[in-house]
């Protein structure tokens, strides 16, 4: 079993700063409009579902040897009225350009991508334990 491991550091208020053990940094906010700067944590598990479920079709339709001039996911959630605010129903439209791809292929390999292949949609699929504790620095 694979572990990964992100630190959170407060900023601001409204700003964090996510870092990894390779120390790759992303920024995330809180602030409406026109304040924003950085996505939310929202936005981020959006971006996280279509990075995922993205590189994964993009590697199979070129294994296929297919030519692929662009590429995109156009994803958007809808959330609860209440809170917690999660995420009802996700929808995610793919888009390819490609001389030589069928559509019905292109079907194929993202029905694989996202219900096989992507760990962000089986994270959000399964059920998860989270445990929580609290520490001070030493």
């Amino acid at each position: 079993m694979s572990k990964r491991n992100v630190t959170l550091r407060m900023k601001a208020d409204y700003e964090y700063e996510a870092t990894n053990l390779q120390g790759n940094k992303v920024d995330i906010d809180m602030y409406d409009a026109p304040n924003k700067k950085a996505q939310s944590p929202m936005d981020l598990l959006l971006s996280a579902l279509g990075g995922c479920s993205a590189v994964d079709a993009v590697l199979m339709m070129k294994k296929k040897r297919k030519i692929i001039e662009d590429f995109y996911i156009e994803i958007e959630g809808t959330r609860n009225d209440g809170i917690p605010a999660f995420y009802t129903d996700i929808v995610l439209n793919f888009v390819i350009v490609s001389p030589d791809a069928t559509e019905e292929e292109f079907k194929k390999v993202v029905a694989l991508s996202v219900e096989k292949y992507c760990s962000v949609a089986s994270s959000l699929k399964s059920n998860i334990t989270f445990t929580t504790a609290v520490k001070r620095p030493l």
